[in-house]
C-alpha cells in the first residue's frame, strides 16, 4: 500500500475517533462511577456491625432535621430565583440580606428575654421579631438594588455579578465593624423548647414552627405571583422587560417589589434560622447563602417551585448524605463534611442537569 493510502486510512480513523460522542461517554462513565460509589457507601454503612450501625431513630431524626433546614434554605433560595427571574443576575449578597434581618432581630429578642416579655407573651414577641427581621432584610435588599444594582442594569452581566460579591463583603464587614466579630446567643422561648410527637415521630417544637412558617410563606408567595396583578406584572417583566415596559408596566417598580419580596422571605428565614441554631454572627449569611444558591440551581434557577423543591431536597441530602455515604468507608467526622457535600451537589447538578430538576435541562447563560 502506498504512503498516501496509509495516510488516508489513518486520517479516516482519526476522523471517526473525533466524531465519537465523547461528552456523553464521559458523563455515562462518571455517572456510573458515582452511582457505584453511592450504592457501595450506603450498603457498607447500613450493614455495619450492630454496635457501630446507626439506628432507625437516627435516620428519622436526620430526615426531620433535613426538612427543617431545607425549609430555611428554600426561603432563601426563593430570593435568589426571584431576582434571577427578573434581572437574570445572581444576587450573591442575598445571604447578607438574610444575615441582616436575623442580626437586627437579635437585639429585640435579647431585650425581650431580659424583660421577661419573650416568655410571658411568646406569640406576640415572635411576631414582632418577624416584623423587625423582615423590615431589616427588606431595607438592606432595597438599598442594594437602588445603590449597587440599578446603575449597572444595562452593563455586561459580569459587572453586576462582581458588584454583588463586593456588596456581600461590604455588608458582612459593616456588621462586623458595628457589632464585633463574636457570635451572639439568640434566645429561644420556653414555649418552643422540647419536642412533641407526630405520628410517633419526635419533632422539636422549633422545627415544627420552621416547617409550618416556611410552607405558609411559600404558599403565600405562589398565590401572590400567580393571582395578583403585581405578580402578573412580575411574570411579564421576567418574560421580556422591554415588551412589558411598552405595555405600560413600570419595570423599575417591579424590580424594587421583587427585591422587597426577596427581603421579606430572607427576613422570615433569618428568624427561623436564629431560633433553630440559637446564634447570630456577621458571617452567618455565607454558608446558608451558598447552600440556598445551590438549592436554587438544583431546583431550576428562575423557577419558584424549583427553588422550594431544591431547598427541601438539599436539606435532606445535607443531613442524610454524609453519614450514609461516608461512614461505611471509615471516613471520620462525616457530619463536618456537609458543606463540602453542598459544593459536590452543585458540581454534579451543573454537570448532569444544568437546568435543574424542574428546569429544561439546558445550561443557563449567566
Amino acid at each position: 500500500m502506498s504512503s498516501s493510502g496509509s495516510a488516508r486510512t489513518v486520517d479516516a480513523r482519526l476522523s471517526g475517533f473525533a466524531t465519537l460522542p465523547w461528552r456523553r461517554i464521559i458523563l455515562v462513565v462518571l455517572g456510573s462511577t458515582i452511582a457505584f460509589v453511592t450504592v457501595a457507601g450506603a450498603y457498607k454503612t447500613l450493614t455495619l456491625p450492630e454496635g457501630e450501625r446507626y439506628s432507625g431513630d437516627f435516620w428519622i431524626d436526620q430526615v426531620v432535621n433535613g426538612l427543617g433546614q431545607g425549609a430555611i434554605l428554600a426561603l432563601i433560595a426563593l430570593g435568589y430565583t426571584l431576582v434571577y427571574g427578573i434581572l437574570r443576575m445572581i444576587n450573591f449578597a442575598h445571604g447578607e440580606v438574610f444575615m441582616a434581618g436575623a442580626f437586627i432581630s437579635f437585639f429585640f429578642a435579647d431585650a425581650y428575654l431580659k424583660s421577661g416579655f419573650l416568655d410571658s407573651n411568646t406569640y406576640l414577641a415572635l411576631l414582632i421579631l418577624l416584623i423587625v427581621s423582615i423590615a431589616g432584610s427588606t431595607l438592606v435588599a432595597v438599598l442594594l438594588e437602588r445603590i449597587a444594582y440599578r446603575p449597572l442594569r444595562n452593563a455586561p452581566r459580569l459587572v453586576p455579578l462582581i458588584t454583588a460579591i463586593g456588596a456581600s463583603l461590604f455588608i458582612a464587614n459593616a456588621f462586623r465593624g458595628f457589632f464585633g466579630p463574636q457570635p451572639y446567643g439568640y434566645p429561644l422561648p420556653t414555649l418552643l423548647q422540647g419536642s412533641i410527637g407526630i405520628f410517633g415521630i419526635s419533632v422539636a417544637k422549633v422545627q415544627l414552627l420552621v416547617f409550618v412558617t416556611a410552607i405558609v410563606a411559600m404558599v403565600a408567595l405562589q398565590l401572590f405571583v400567580n393571582r395578583s396583578r403585581t405578580g402578573r406584572s412580575m411574570r411579564a417583566v421576567a418574560e421580556d422587560s422591554e415588551i412589558a415596559s411598552l405595555m405600560g408596566i413600570n419595570v423599575d417598580r417591579i424590580v424594587v417589589i421583587t427585591f422587597v419580596v426577596g427581603g421579606i422571605l430572607a427576613g422570615i428565614a433569618g428568624v427561623l434560622f436564629a431560633l433553630t441554631f440559637q446564634q447570630v454572627q456577621f458571617t452567618m449569611g455565607f454558608k446558608p447563602g451558598i447552600a440556598a444558591f445551590t438549592a436554587a440551581v438544583l431546583g431550576g434557577i428562575g423557577s419558584i417551585g424549583g427553588a422550594a423543591l431544591g431547598g427541601f431536597v438539599l436539606g435532606v441530602l445535607q443531613a442524610v448524605g454524609p453519614p450514609l455515604l461516608l461512614t461505611g468507608f471509615g471516613i471520620p467526622s462525616p457530619f463536618s463534611l456537609k458543606d463540602a457535600f453542598v459544593f459536590l451537589v452543585l458540581i454534579l447538578v451543573l454537570v448532569f442537569r444544568p437546568g435543574g430538576l424542574l428546569g429544561s435541562g439546558e445550561a443557563e447563560k449567566v
